[in-house]
């Protein structure tokens, strides 16, 4: 009995495995899968080192697999892979080789006996907090790797449901139906209490001009709310006009998700009327169920075109359908930035939580934010 149960252990963290690795890129198609099972059947599963490689050897498909398996790895396993010793080694923590820090950047960027796992862990430290507007393009491609492990986190609900619970109030049917059983005495009571459901969440991102070198973390950031919860999950992009764009991002792998949200937003570095698009979010979707209780994210520096009037009687309208508003400005970040635009001026009274979305650490910010309202 044991020998199975252990067995069985084994089958489902590989199967997690499996699924994390296909949400960071990798192909980890089902006959992959059962060869890695095949091969942990003569290794010792115990050994991290015997893990790492049966699954590199049977999970990846090629070489542009082998920095997102590293990656899946740590994160899976909550830990650095394992330092294996072979000839032409790769780097020990993939995750910084692509955003090296420069010359004089740390303390201990002089000291030539320093461990290359300081520099590395720092390096990524630094990347995490770097504005994204300001990253090389090898670190925005280590960034896209950070994202395809972010697991945004959803807000919950108590429904009007309720199921069989150790605690909470006693629920007196069960409780009469179980004492009838039992010759009509009450030998124990029956408690219930609510279900928790999740919440919707509507993303709506500006992919207007001055948006644009933001827009990529974005959508990715958005990928990564569709996948952690595609039922529950709304992404729309605003510019000139509204595009929903939440089938487009539902495709499992981010880089195909983004190009075809780029196909079908017409709008692409255009023009921006906050106002007129919001009218037309409310009035098609957010009216009629979309935005009705959910928690509604705002991701736009708040420049307007139009007048401002009309963004701010649309952000009323929205602040009365939504659960909450949280309004994502990458321009927070910088110090010393003051809300002073027209559109941030118009929107920010309907605004529950007015937040950063600059870098990767203000993305990880967000999710506890939306999480929490």
């Amino acid at each position: 009995m044991a020998e199975e149960v252990a067995v069985r252990d084994v089958v489902d963290t590989v199967l997690g495995f499996a699924r994390t690795l296909r949400h960071a890129g990798v192909a980890a198609s089902p006959d992959r899968v059962e060869s890695m099972l095949v091969a942990l059947g003569s290794l010792d599963v115990l050994d991290p080192g015997a893990v790492y490689w049966a699954g590199r050897l049977t999970l990846c498909a090629g070489p542009d697999d082998l920095d997102r398996y590293d990656a899946a790895f740590s994160a899976y396993f909550a830990g650095e892979r394992p330092r294996v010793p072979r000839p032409n080694a790769r780097p020990e923590l993939h995750l910084t080789a692509a955003a090296p820090l420069e010359p004089g950047s740390s303390d201990g960027a002089d000291d030539p006996e320093a461990p290359d796992l300081a520099v590395q862990a720092s390096a990524e430290e630094v990347l995490r907090h770097r504005d994204v507007a300001e990253l090389t393009p090898a670190e925005r491609e280590h960034l896209r790797r950070l994202f395809a492990l972010l697991a945004p986190a959803t807000p919950m609900r108590p429904s009007r449901r309720r199921r069989p619970s150790a605690q909470g109030p006693v629920h007196p049917g069960r409780t009469v139906r179980r004492a009838l059983r039992s010759g009509g005495e009450v030998t124990r009571l029956a408690h219930h209490r609510r279900q928790a459901r999740p919440r919707r969440v509507v993303l709506l991102v500006d992919v207007s001009g001055s948006m644009a070198p933001y827009a990529d973390a974005l959508l990715r950031f958005a990928h990564a709310a569709v996948r952690a919860r595609p039922a529950t999950t709304e992404v729309f992009t605003i510019g000139t006009r509204l595009t929903r764009v939440t089938r487009e991002m539902r495709l499992r792998d981010p880089d195909r998700a983004l190009a075809a949200s780029g196909s079908a937003i017409p709008d692409w570095s255009g023009g921006t009327r906050l106002g007129e698009v919001l009218k037309a979010f409310l009035d098609r979707w957010g009216q009629r169920g979309t935005a009705r209780g959910a928690v509604v994210v705002v991701c736009s520096d708040g420049w307007e075109r139009g007048g401002t009037d009309l963004l701010a009687a649309q952000m009323v309208r929205l602040r009365r359908l939504a659960h909450a508003v949280v309004w994502v400005n990458p321009h927070k970040g910088r110090t010393g930035y003051e809300p002073l635009t027209g559109g941030m001026q118009a929107a920010l009274p309907s605004v529950d939580h007015f937040v950063s979305g600059h870098s990767m650490a203000a993305f990880e910010e967000l999710t506890g934010v939306i999480q929490r309202a």
